[in-house]
């Protein structure tokens, strides 16, 4: 015998909107209590079924009545319309009840979220050096929000333990044959301060708290020997922080964001490119013809960066079959792929060799095509002529076809500048580092009026990057700004009937900066008037 709610209707929820995550059912059927006959005793069971489950639901009794009592129980439950929690066959008013009464589980520690927001940008596939960075930006953080000092004996591990273990992914876990990470074995004597750090790793909820909220902000701040850290660092490492924060309030560990109500600003970061730092022609043909007598395969190396504003980890991956390099005139090259250098142990294949990227913030086959000038072509035809390419048709390689080491191409880029430059200019930013030579080549063509829009094309970058970033050496702006403001007294003055006063040719003065040089070109300046910039959203512009 069976009674019940004819018909079947499931929902999410229960009374008053509570239970949500509940799969409820209003067809449930209630049979009569059967005894179940033992060889001592017999049972009595009542049962009843709720409509998806793959099985009844029975639950057992010493004596009739008592099972009669429960079957009345759950007729009611029917009777009055309840719900029925399709998991568990329980009425959802018994599965909320049972809820409320059982102990809140245990708020997760700091260094479980920060792992497991690691994990999961590691899954995203991110770069390389975007994992260094969520990794380095984490390892600090942690550091201060343990609950007690770090003993003496563990001092010198923590942050290598940290960055190097619990927040790289690659190395903390393999994949297995169904696609899942497993946890690896830790390295030998890492054993003591991982289970020192998971036992002081403050629960995360404790970042409610903005004394211990500020102590994280802080060290952020900070470098190991104390010392303030960059603008531009303390950025990119609270950025960091917060992705952490809003991933743990996604899973529920936090109800908000703790930093919300502090108030604590990071300091500006230094975002546009200082014009000192780039080099006019004149100095460009100084310092190559350095490179060509001391180091002439690394010669097309730099052009290419003054020239193209190829990054050197697009360069590392510039095949013959690229380029359009003609006799005469200019040439083209069709760019898809970045190889920057960086420690193995952030990519998917730490044992094997470098692996080739898309483009920098670009989709995965989208390539960039890069106009070459006569002088570049004409380097690239020598170096080619000269050195040859590799077997994949690489331009540019170490003496074993791998790639060119940073650690030879900007050594021989400070030799190049100690020999080539005067002491003054040693001493000054001017073309510090080879990646100084991209923006040379990319405030060279904002200044020979190529608008905007081609400009962050050929670079690679937004035009709202552009902008932000090349505003400052973009030449003649100055001296436009001084004529407006000197018609506009001038106007001001025949206005007012008061001849303005005589002024001596150069009233102006200006400080002499290195520009790049621009005889011959097209002096008029791109029309660049945009709003103001919205700040990065990521952990790192993109230059």
């Amino acid at each position: 015998m069976s009674t019940g709610i004819p018909g079947r209707s499931t929902g999410n929820g229960g009374p008053g909107g509570d239970g949500a995550d509940l799969q409820t059912s209003f067809d449930v059927r209630v049979w009569a209590v059967r005894e179940v006959k033992g060889k001592k005793r017999s049972t009595w069971q009542a049962r009843w079924w709720v409509a998806g489950r793959p099985s009844e639901n029975s639950r057992s009794f010493v004596t009739k009545g008592a099972a009669e009592a429960r079957r009345a129980e759950i007729f009611a439950a029917v009777k009055k319309g309840e719900a029925f929690d399709v998991a568990t066959g329980l009425p959802v008013r018994e599965v909320l009840a049972q809820r409320a009464a059982e102990p809140p589980p245990a708020p997760r520690s700091w260094l479980e979220v920060a792992r497991g927001f690691t994990d999961a940008k590691w899954e995203e596939r991110q770069a390389p050096g975007s994992r260094r960075s969520i990794a380095q930006g984490l390892g600090i953080a942690t550091e201060a929000l343990f609950d007690a000092p770090v003993p003496a004996e563990f001092a010198g591990l923590v942050r290598e333990a940290l960055a190097g273990w619990s927040f790289n992914t690659g190395v903390r876990s393999v994949p297995g044959r169904d696609g899942r990470r497993r946890e690896a074995t830790p390295p030998v004597g890492w054993a003591g301060v991982l289970d020192w750090m998971e036992r002081h790793s403050r629960p995360v909820t404790d970042l409610v708290d903005p004394e211990i909220a500020r102590a994280a902000l802080g060290a952020l701040s900070r470098r190991m020997d104390g010392r303030p850290a960059a603008g531009n660092t303390i950025v990119r490492r609270r950025q960091v922080f917060e992705m952490a924060i809003k991933y743990a309030i996604a899973r529920g560990d936090l109800d908000a964001n703790p930093l919300t109500g502090l108030d604590w600003r990071p300091p500006r970061k230094l975002v546009a490119v200082d014009r000192r730092v780039v080099i006019n022609a004149d100095q460009a043909r100084r310092l190559f013809a350095v490179v060509a007598e001391h180091a002439p395969d690394l010669e097309a190396f730099y052009a290419t960066i003054y020239h193209a504003a190829l990054r050197p980890g697009e360069l590392q991956e510039l095949r013959f079959d690229q380029l359009t390099l003609p006799a005469s005139g200019w040439g083209e090259a069709l760019v898809d792929a970045n190889n920057p250098e960086i420690s193995p142990r952030w990519s998917d294949a730490p044992d094997g060799p470098r692996q080739p990227r898309e483009l920098k913030h670009r989709a995965k086959g989208e390539v960039r095509q890069v106009p070459l000038n006569p002088p570049l072509v004409a380097i690239l035809r020598r170096h080619i002529d000269t050195f040859g390419v590799t077997a994949d048709g690489r331009l540019f390689r170490s003496g074993k076809d791998g790639p060119v080491k940073a650690i030879r191409y900007i050594a021989r880029w400070r030799q190049a500048r100690e020999i080539a430059l005067t002491p003054a200019e040693q001493a000054s930013p001017l073309a510090r580092r080879p990646y100084d030579l991209r923006h040379a080549a990319v405030s060279g063509w904002l200044n020979a009026g190529v608008p905007v829009t081609q400009v962050a094309e050929w670079a690679g970058h937004s035009v709202r990057v552009c902008l932000l970033v090349y505003a400052r050496c973009i030449a003649g702006g100055d001296e436009a700004a001084r004529r407006r403001i000197d018609a506009a007294l001038a106007a001001e003055s025949e206005t007012s009937g008061v001849s303005p006063a005589p002024e001596p040719a150069d009233s102006h003065p200006r400080p002499i900066r290195s520009q790049p040089e621009t005889t011959g070109l097209d002096r008029t300046l791109p029309d660049i008037t945009p709003a103001e910039p919205e700040p990065s959203t990521g952990p790192e512009l993109d230059l």
